[in-house]
């Protein structure tokens, strides 16, 4: 195994974006004694409501998605302190607890119960709650709070989710050490239930080298598009050393590079120097022949652009072949 290297250009397998489970935020219970206090709060805009009788500090993000999951997080927290009996943690949300990549979550608190708790939705707009049987081999913690299991919540949203999302759960999933054979059982467990047919066609095409949800997402436009499936971390030997290519098709010498925000953050040294450094990556796989596409976050405002993109080198590079 390569030794970790903190250059993201130049990265072994198994390097990437984290999967550690994030930590629940702390909240405010309200109390006669507090009161007053609490209204104050509540007031000059520094705690709001999360639910009954639990508060917490006004989410501020610089984006929608961490919005999301900030406030979801949130939601989380307050229902470990209010809510009673017998539940686990989710779906997306339990893919968040785990620490798992999502794209696109809806922000609701998914809860399994054994028993239909017989609530009205329209009381509880942010918790959606699924009534189903829960073999204990399902059921799992992670940092003291219930949640299904690492498989149970990957075959849940390869069900729920649309399929790119489904993807980037199952990615992260395998990646961080889900049994995809536990996970193929649970399907046949949940044969004729809605949404399997789904999950078993994206089940064999989830990986454990995808290192970023960006990547996934890149991948499952490509599979959506009806083109081979790219490979992942391919290592290039360039004049300047050795590279590992986010994902694409090494015998078309066609790479795929997501810029995601960690790359440039300052995470891994000045981000002018990244850059240089990342330029001159660049350069080196242009003269070992490669075409590299680059796509950024915010490219997947428009998939079908990204998929076209992706036709248009393969076409070039077969008339080059051609020739």
């Amino acid at each position: 195994m390569l030794p970790a290297m903190t250059n993201p250009m130049e990265r072994p397998r198994n390097a990437g974006v984290s999967l550690d489970p994030p930590l629940l935020p702390d909240v405010e219970i309200y109390t006669r004694e507090r009161r007053r206090e609490i209204e104050d709060q509540v007031r000059e805009g520094t705690l709001t409501r999360i639910r009954p009788g639990v508060y917490g500090p006004r989410v501020v993000e610089d984006s929608v998605a961490k919005r999301i999951q900030a406030q979801m997080l949130q939601q989380v927290r307050a229902s470990v302190e209010r809510l009673r009996g017998e539940f686990w943690f989710s779906h997306v949300t339990a893919a968040v607890l785990w620490g798992c990549w999502t794209w696109k979550s809806d922000g609701l608190v998914h809860l399994t119960e054994l028993h239909n708790p017989a609530i009205r939705r329209s009381t509880e707009r942010t918790i959606r709650r699924h009534w189903t049987d829960l073999p204990v081999r399902d059921r799992s913690s992670v940092s003291g709070v219930p949640v299904t299991s690492l498989e149970r919540t990957a075959v849940d949203c390869a069900r729920m989710l649309r399929p790119g999302s489904a993807l980037v759960v199952l990615d992260a999933a395998l990646r961080k050490g889900a049994d995809r054979r536990l996970m193929a059982t649970i399907l046949e467990e949940s044969r004729g239930k809605r949404g399997v047919r789904q999950a078993r066609e994206l089940l064999p095409l989830a990986v454990a080298t995808s290192e970023s949800p960006g990547e996934s997402i890149v991948r499952w436009v490509a599979l959506d598009a009806g083109l081979r499936p790219p490979s992942t971390a391919i290592p290039v030997v360039t004049d300047i050393g050795k590279f590992w290519v986010d994902l694409g098709w090494a015998e078309l010498k066609i790479g795929i590079e997501f810029d995601g925000e960690e790359k440039y953050s300052g995470k891994y040294g000045d981000p002018v120097e990244v850059r240089r450094r990342e330029r001159e990556r660049q350069a080196a796989l242009e003269r070992e022949g490669w075409i590299i596409l680059r796509f950024r976050w915010d490219d997947f405002l428009d998939l079908d652009a990204i998929a076209d993109e992706i036709r248009r080198a393969q076409a070039r590079r077969r008339s080059e072949t051609a020739k």
